[in-house]
């Protein structure tokens, strides 16, 4: 497992060969494909899509990504093009991130992540939201995307936004490191005790990927999770048709618009 260390070993990849920028498979625009809104909101998950589609009234569109995703694009009247583009739902760090490089490539600056994890602290239960800052790396994806500098972290300015509107609400998020890994089914004992008492906040299955993405192409992410399930103990205690988990992720949606509302104004002053 890498403490988010881009690249995993630096300089080559994980058959030990050196990086070749040269790729054969590029994200593009189709010639079909629409602009995307520089706000791009991934969902994770589609109870959470469907929320934010029901709030912004935004209608899907056809995207050539191969039928892996949905994406919907909302409007404002009087502005030409769309506000706000959605995409999801996704599982896993690969389909996200094959998500997150073509909606850059449409023209997506903003990224704005939300989705569910799992609690590794016994205070962060079922419901209660979590504000990312970086994530310890235990998927495939990232090291195929080699930086250098400092590990990526969420956008400052984002995650402001973010706080804002959660204040607003009186919502307190947990801010902190999350552990980002592709095998649900291998999140032993050892690991789940080693990373709660290291302080890690939770687990999840794609925000390592999508924060070394997002700072390998240049744009600013920032992320808003529920706590579905709760790990902390070493027994698994699921709430995913919880009313809390419910209420977290309605929080979180509200919070998200009202962040990408305030950063488009920014954006225009």
């Amino acid at each position: 497992m890498s403490d988010h260390s881009p690249g995993g070993q630096a300089g080559t990849d994980a058959l030990g060969d050196p990086f070749d920028e040269e790729v054969l498979i590029r994200p593009a625009k189709g010639p079909a494909d629409p602009e995307a809104a520089p706000d791009l909101i991934l969902a994770m998950t589609a109870p959470l899509l469907k929320l934010f589609v029901q709030r912004t009234g935004a209608l899907e569109t056809r995207v050539s990504d191969y039928g892996l995703y949905r994406v919907y694009q909302a409007f404002r009247e009087g502005e030409a093009g769309p506000r706000l583009t959605l995409a999801g739902p996704f599982i896993g760090a690969p389909q996200a991130v094959m998500g997150l490089e073509k909606m850059i490539a449409l023209g997506a600056r903003r990224i704005w992540v939300t989705g569910w994890c799992g609690s590794l602290q016994p205070d962060l239960v079922i419901g209660d939201l979590v504000d990312p800052v970086d994530a310890l790396e235990d998927e495939g994806t990232s090291q195929h995307y080699p930086l250098s500098g400092k590990a990526p972290r969420a956008d400052e300015g984002l995650r402001a936004s973010l706080a804002s509107a959660l204040k607003r609400r009186e919502r307190s998020p947990r801010s902190g490191r999350l552990w980002s890994t592709d095998a649900v089914y291998r999140e032993t004992r050892g690991k789940v005790q080693a990373l709660g008492r290291a302080g890690v906040l939770a687990v999840d299955m794609e925000i390592s990927a999508l924060l070394t993405v997002a700072a390998y192409r240049g744009v600013r992410l920032a992320a808003l999770l529920a706590v579905s399930d709760e790990l902390f103990d070493l027994t698994w205690r699921p709430g995913f048709s919880s009313r809390a988990l419910r209420d977290g992720s309605e929080a979180a949606v509200k919070a998200i618009l009202e962040a990408v509302d305030a950063q488009r104004k920014c954006a225009k002053e």
